[in-house]
């Protein structure tokens, strides 16, 4: 109907706005569904990093868990871009108040990764696995007001 309008009215869509506004409405998503997917993401990461636990007895399962446990540390974290967007996402990660936190979590992400396949130290990766999780209970944390 609006379309007939505009022709009518001797208007025609602008298809730079109408474009814009078409990418617009097709990437936002509904709030049931930012919620369903920010379970399912945060579960996948709970469940990789169970998983990764239960390889580290397995023969060389250290490699395993290093790899599982950070990819489940990674969903968990992603998870929260389905609920806020990955931007502001970012944005706050970098916040000053968690700057900290979030440059020990991911550092510990990384040298977790580094422990296990260039320096093949398996005791280091358990090592930097706790670390991991104390970074990500820091990091988590720094979300709740005056729990800083």
């Amino acid at each position: 109907m609006d379309k007939l309008r505009s022709m009518i009215g001797g208007r025609e869509d602008n298809e730079e706005a109408g474009l814009t506004a078409q990418v617009l409405d097709a990437s936002t998503l509904s709030y049931s569904t930012r919620v369903k997917w920010f379970v399912i993401c945060f579960a996948s990461g709970i469940l990789c990093s169970i998983l990764g636990t239960a390889l580290l007895f397995l023969p060389n399962g250290t490699k395993l868990f290093a790899v599982f446990y950070t990819l489940g540390n990674l969903a968990a974290l992603s998870s929260t871009c389905f609920l806020m967007g990955p931007l502001k996402q970012l944005k706050r990660m970098f916040e000053p108040t968690r700057l900290i936190a979030t440059c020990v979590m991911l550092l510990c992400l990384i040298l977790t990764l580094c422990a296990v396949f260039w320096w093949g130290k398996k005791g280091l990766a358990i090592i930097f696995c706790i670390l991991q999780f104390l970074a990500m209970t820091w990091y988590s944390i720094s979300y709740i007001p005056f729990a800083r």
